[in-house]
This record gives C-alpha cells, structure tokens and sequence, in this order.
C-alpha cells in the first residue's frame, strides 16, 4: 500500500510572517485513517486541534495501514524528504498482533528514533500495549519496549497511543480494533498536551504560534 502522506484539510492557515512547523506522524492504519473520511482521520484532526490552541503546524500523515516497525524503518528516507520539525513515532500495534518478538521491534523503534534525532527531528514516541489473548510474558516484554526505547534515547513518551478509546465499543469501529471518528478526537484531546510539549522542544522561540 502507498505511503498516505497528506496535509491536514481544514486546518488554519497561517498567520502572515509565521512559519509552520512540519509534524510527521509515523505510524499504521491508526494514523492513516482506516475506513474514515480523509478529514477524519488522525492527522487532520490533530491539525485542527493544533490550530485552535493557535499553534501554526503542517501536520503530515506518514500513515501505512497494516505497517510495523520494521516497515517505518525502511521507509524512513522517504518521509526524510518531507523535512519535518517533528515526529510522533506511533508504530508496534502490527507487531503486537502479529506477536513478533519484542526485542526486534525495540531494535527497529530504537533505530527510527535515532535516525530522525540525526536529522534533528524532535520525536515523540506513542506507546503500544500487547493484545492480552498473547499471554502475560509476552505482554510485559512487548509493553516495556516503548518506555524504554524513549528513555535510552532521551525523547518525550506518551504511555498509550489508544489511551481513553481501547476496549470501549462506542468509540471504535466493529473490528474493535480502529477508531471512530469520535475515537480518534478522543485520541487527539489526550494526546494534544503531550504533543504541544513536543512543539515547544521543534520551536522554543515560539516563533510558530500565535
């Protein structure tokens, strides 16, 4: 599948002599909108969020359904190109399904992370949880490569990507795996603080914000 890489529709645009910032979001069919209208998804509505807390951000998504870490690795020139100010790293749900083994997907996250921090990206990495029909000991090895990667490597963590909709079937679709458009506003609003702080280590001028 094509790599979804597009800006958010109906974001503010920006303010005359302010310059946007470029935030890619790398991630799997949770980012790139799975079964939603365009504008709904991830990206888009974080865009709009951004924009009505008066931040000025290009939000790209970088979103391949079905992806793992091990395919935002290798695909990370392509997003490169795109020069972006910051990334939220928000792949290992795929590697969870398909109960790949943990210490792969630490070596490829570890791997992105330091490729995007060469190029001075600042980054964010969205954790994952292990789907619990896996069994507890790989639940625990899967569940602490996230927090671990984003200390070894010195980045901002937010614990959860799904935080708020997993698990509730009003807020996803009937695989009870993706989001609706509902979930994913849910998604944005608790994550939004957590990606403003990622904004202010890409732009500690402020010079992007209203």
């Amino acid at each position: 599948m094509a790599v979804v890489l597009t800006v958010g529709v109906g974001a503010a645009a920006p303010a005359a002599g302010a310059e946007a910032l470029r935030l890619l979001v790398l991630g799997d069919s949770l980012t790139a909108g799975y079964n939603l209208p365009q504008d709904k998804a991830f990206p888009v509505q974080l865009e709009e969020a951004l924009g009505d807390a008066g931040h000025e951000v290009t939000v790209l998504n970088a979103g391949v359904s079905g992806d793992t870490t091990a395919g935002g690795r290798a695909r990370l020139d392509w997003v490169l190109a795109e020069e972006p100010d910051a990334a939220i790293v928000a792949l290992g749900g795929n590697d969870g399904l398909r109960g790949l083994d943990p210490a792969q997907t630490r070596e490829h996250l570890t791997a992105i992370v330091r490729r995007l921090k060469s190029e001075e990206v600042q980054v964010m990495i969205a954790g994952m949880l292990a789907p619990p029909n896996l069994g507890r000991d790989y639940g625990e090895a899967f569940n602490t490569v996230f927090p671990e990667v984003a200390e070894r490597t010195g980045v901002l963590f937010y614990p959860f990507f799904l935080e708020g909709v997993a698990a509730d079937p009003a807020l996803n679709q009937s695989d009870g795996i993706h989001p609706t458009a509902e979930g994913v506003s849910v998604m944005v609003e608790n994550i939004l603080p957590k990606v403003e702080r990622l904004l202010e280590k890409a732009d500690p001028c402020g010079c992007s914000s209203d």
